[in-house]
């Protein structure tokens, strides 16, 4: 192969050059469907675990979903940061998504701190502990664990 000014004889081919054109565009294509799925599955799992974390029977689970929401929320705000930084979306869309993400991370924190008021006020006769219902096959009440 000969090389012509510190190229390669084929890069001089118009069919080459197109091909290179197109796969300039594949790959933007194929990175932004990369994100789409990664800003999906984020913003998916916020809702999610957001619905896990409230169905779960016990206090501690109920944190530990509400925690992993606020994660994946924090996780989806980066993505759109970088949708915007790659040109996908406009700055007053990147801002209103921002903004709209902490509002339901702070609706996330006041609902963990209402879950730990509401364990830690609970009456003494209604904190049965978890081994003690096991060991005396009693059949908890929901309303005795959780909210």
């Amino acid at each position: 192969m000969r090389l012509l000014e510190n190229k390669a004889a084929y890069e001089g081919l118009k069919f080459y050059q197109d091909i290179c054109d197109i796969r300039r565009k594949v790959y933007l294509i194929s990175e932004r469907f990369r994100i789409q799925n990664q800003i999906e599955r984020s913003s998916s799992s916020v809702a999610d675990n957001i619905a896990e974390g409230h169905t779960s029977y016990y206090y501690q689970d109920k944190i530990k979903g509400f925690n992993v929401a606020r994660k994946e929320a924090g996780e989806t705000q980066n993505h759109v940061k970088s949708m915007e930084g790659k040109g996908y979306i406009t700055p007053s869309k990147t801002k209103d998504l921002l903004e709209r993400y902490e509002e339901v991370i702070r609706g996330i924190n006041g609902y963990i701190r209402w879950v730990r008021e509401k364990r830690e006020s609970r009456p003494e006769d209604q904190s049965i502990s978890r081994r003690k219902i096991r060991k005396s096959g009693y059949q908890a009440k929901p309303d005795i664990l959780m909210p």
